[in-house]
């Protein structure tokens, strides 16, 4: 089946991509329940409590756990879940239905119970307590109360925090990209590429292929990333001639064709290994990753080899935009809102992409522990890291679950947290208001972890295995007063707030670094989308490793479109300041004179020897080769039946070389 993208090609590359590759169409079920909470909702099944509200319409979901908390008095609870004292009431709806409300309290001491209205639960409809556990008694406290900071934990990374190479070594931007795309790696490539392109001329694909090899496929690289460099809207303008806006150096590189014909059968898997796979299509042993595991394992090793973050971490979702429909995911609140989901580990002093997994879809949460606790844990590798790291989170992963276990493992955890979410404090005793004044901070410390909530110009709740409640700190707002003017006011600010803006941007500074350069245009097959998002990643990684590196030894580091270029230039295997060598100037007196540039005098010469390119056709997009040269000029001219260049070049005015 063609698809929309293919359809804008002429109908013989049409046939070729149709013959190219496999069924690439996921034939999987619609998405399950759990599916649509987690990608139109951002939630996590496990985690948060969404069965016991209308969820139809995706804007009321926080308004609604609001309203239950002002109307009702205290957010009800999940079932198996309880560990609020006092009386369970009915949901606002069900109250709505009686025709009443309850009447608030008015002799509550601070035991957490409440009078019995006619329209509260009865006891013996109230949810059992879970076995094993005691009630948990919440009064929230203001930042005059003085809270302890945990115990800190020991930083003992496996290996210094940095570039795992030496800085007095040369590293150029070719030579820290090789380490992410290896001359074994590149060849590995080549091999599965050449499979590929003979498998599909034995079904009848039209075009002619040559065998890859590794020293053409880091120029055809090098071009990927020119095009990145310098975007136009199709492939086929860099090859474009006769044109005010064409460019020559595509073509200096590698024919069009031949640039078409390698990017039709890149493949990053060996298709051998892919047709078994395939046939297990609709089994628990089909692997979706298939196709691009081999080159994503490479980058994921690479990245983790040679270097070691330092202590703040963060995690954070990326989108790969996409249209295929092969684990295409949504997500409204990114810039790109579909494609490809990746969970991505990042240190947040750079943005260096320290570890990702590829979201497949249709996760069955078989082991119970939900999405957002295996996608932070995966990402974790202890032996690797050491111990006393923090990572800093959104309210997706964030959990009592999580952060149990990375304690566990001595990680500290900051990140915000959802009201809605399971095990956290849900306790009306002293909480702030909707009344309550911009910089009003409330807290309840459980153990190691602390629960902070804090009015800005919202209500933000923050949790914490790391920080106290509140340190002093403030932040300036502009606030405006009675008779209509703004001014900066400094409010109080909880120190979790102030950490977790400090320290949770690195995957979006790594995502913002990709964006700059990328080499991502349109393609037919959803996995070359990945292949040229792993090219973005290493490339990224490895401009922060020269910039780490220049920082050791206290020197100025190149920005990053300058390393753009000279890794352009170096895979290209051309100089940056390449210029064609320029004609010499003619000589007062000097006749030009059409004369043979092959020395006739040796034995032996067959008549293609000597011969160079004719500058005034390659100035008009033709490529031809001529023995006759202006013996003034010193230029390359043909000269022959149906085509005198020569006589062409001197009426145009002698242009110089440097013109083609």
């Amino acid at each position: 089946m063609i698809s929309p993208d293919e359809a804008a090609l002429p109908i013989q590359d049409q046939h070729e991509l149709a013959i190219e590759s496999d069924d690439d169409t996921d034939i999987s079920s619609e998405d399950s329940d759990d599916e649509r909470m987690h990608f139109e909702f951002r939630l996590d099944p496990i985690e948060d409590i969404y069965d016991e509200y209308n969820l139809k319409e995706e804007e009321d979901i926080l308004p609604k756990l609001a309203s239950n908390v002002e109307e009702v008095g205290i957010l009800p609870k999940p079932a198996g879940n309880v560990e609020e004292v006092g009386i369970l009431p009915k949901l606002a709806s069900d109250v709505e239905e009686e025709g009443t409300l309850p009447e608030p309290a008015s002799n509550v001491k601070g035991e957490g119970t409440l009078p019995e209205p006619a329209s509260i639960v009865k006891e013996e409809d109230l949810l059992p307590e879970p076995a094993g556990k005691k009630a948990r008694y919440f009064s929230w406290k203001t930042e005059c109360e003085e809270d302890t900071t945990p115990p800190p934990l020991r930083f003992v990374p496996s290996r210094d925090p940095g570039v795992q190479l030496r800085a007095e070594d040369n590293h150029t931007p070719l030579s820290l990209f090789k380490l992410f795309f290896s001359l074994d790696t590149v060849e590995t490539l080549c091999r599965n590429t050449n499979k590929h392109a003979a498998r599909n001329i034995a079904r009848g694909a039209k075009y002619r292929w040559v065998d890859v090899r590794a020293a053409e496929f880091y120029k055809f690289i090098g071009l990927i990333f020119y095009m990145g460099m310098i975007q136009m809207k199709n492939i086929t303008d860099y090859w474009r001639k006769c044109n005010i806006f064409s460019v020559p150096f595509p073509s200096e590189m590698i024919s069009r064709d031949r640039y078409r014909t390698i990017f039709w059968n890149v493949s990053m898997s060996d298709p051998d290994e892919d047709r078994e796979n395939d046939a297990k299509k609709g089994t628990p042993l089909y692997d979706k990753l298939f196709r691009v595991k081999p080159l994503m394992e490479t980058i994921q090793n690479v990245s983790m080899t040679f270097y070691h973050p330092r202590r703040n971490l963060s995690v954070d979702e990326r989108m790969v935009a996409s249209r295929s429909n092969v684990m295409r995911q949504y997500m409204k609140d990114k810039p790109t809102k579909w494609g490809f989901k990746l969970f991505v580990l990042a240190d947040s002093s750079n943005g260096y992409t320290i570890n990702f997994s590829i979201y497949t879809g249709k996760t069955r949460f078989s082991d119970g522990r939900g999405l957002s606790y295996n996608a932070v844990m995966s990402l974790i590798k202890k032996k690797y890291f050491g111990s006393g790291y923090h990572i800093y989170m959104d309210n997706f992963y964030t959990s009592t679950r999580l952060f149990k276990a990375l304690h566990a493992v001595k990680f500290g955890a900051c990140g915000t947290y959802r009201d809605s979410r399971r095990d956290f404090p849900h306790s009306n005793i002293n909480a702030l208001t909707k009344r309550s004044p911009r910089g009003a901070m409330r807290w309840i410390r459980e153990g190691p972890f602390v629960y902070v909530k804090w009015m800005d110009t919202r209500e933000v709740c923050v949790c914490s295995s790391i920080h106290a409640a509140y340190a002093g700190d403030t932040v300036d707002r502009r606030v405006k007063d009675r008779q209509g003017s703004w001014s900066k006011q400094a409010v109080p600010c909880p120190k979790p707030v102030m950490e977790y803006n400090k320290y949770m941007g690195g995957v979006d500074l790594s995502d913002q670094l990709i964006q700059y350069y990328t080499s991502q245009h349109k393609t037919a097959r959803w996995y070359k989308k990945l292949f040229l998002h792993f090219l973005d990643m290493a490339a990224t990684n490895a401009y922060i490793l020269h910039k780490e590196l220049l920082q050791s030894m206290h020197k100025k580091s190149i920005s990053h479109k300058q390393f753009m270029e000279e890794l352009t230039a170096e895979l290209c295997g051309v100089s940056l300041t390449f210029l064609p060598p320029k004609a010499p100037v003619q000589k007062a007196g000097e006749t030009c004179m059409p004369v043979c540039g092959i020395d006739l005098g040796t034995d032996g010469n067959r008549s293609s020897d000597g011969r160079r390119g004719c500058v005034y056709c390659r100035l008009h997009g033709k490529q031809t080769k001529t023995q006759w040269k202006c013996s003034a000029c010193s230029v390359y001219l043909c000269l022959q039946q149906g085509r005198n260049c020569f006589v062409a070049w001197h009426e145009d005015g002698k242009r110089s070389v440097e013109d083609v």
